[in-house]
């Protein structure tokens, strides 16, 4: 079970066999990760996304990678930071959870991870860090197909935080 962490631009990874997508509750692209997501895969990932109805707050639902180097691409939709007590870190947890289980019933190996909730929805990119290693390192010993997570993070202040959750957790 390995964690990495990257710094760039996630719609390139190569490397991994799934995407997950910071998306919004309609699914149907957004600005940020989620635009950049929509963009590389190509119209025919709205089409399919569509067909969805949508995804709850720390849910997650699967498509297919279309244009971007991935079989499969896994939407979730991450909590709007509200100062903390309305649930906001097991709601983030519940994203990182249940894309790994995802992952892991579609068969990828290898997740590539945004920083999910740390953009426009406004969640402390410090605070969001740790929950999701934790959670990440939790949902891989449940699931050990997955056998490497990769934090793909835009900005070296994201991957200075990932950086030092990643070193306190081990």
């Amino acid at each position: 079970m390995a964690i990495t962490l990257h710094l760039g631009d996630i719609t390139k990874d190569d490397g991994a066999d799934a995407i997950v997508n910071a998306a919004n509750r309609s699914l149907l692209g957004g600005g940020g990760v989620d635009g950049a997501i929509h963009r590389a895969a190509g119209p025919a990932l709205l089409e399919e996304c569509r067909e969805l109805g949508g995804c709850a707050t720390g849910e997650a639902k699967a498509t297919a990678g279309h244009a971007l180097p991935v079989d499969l691409i896994i939407h979730t939709v991450g909590p709007v930071w509200e100062g903390g007590d309305g649930g906001e870190p097991e709601l983030l947890a519940s994203c990182h959870r249940r894309s790994i289980e995802l992952a892991a019933e579609h068969g990828c190996g290898r997740v590539a991870f945004p920083a999910i909730s740390t953009g426009i929805y406004g969640y402390p990119v410090e605070l969001a860090a740790p929950v999701a290693i934790r959670s990440v390192r939790e949902a891989m010993a449940q699931h050990p197909t997955v056998a490497e997570a990769r934090f793909w993070l835009f900005g070296q202040a994201a991957y200075d935080a990932f950086e030092a959750a990643l070193r306190a957790t081990r």
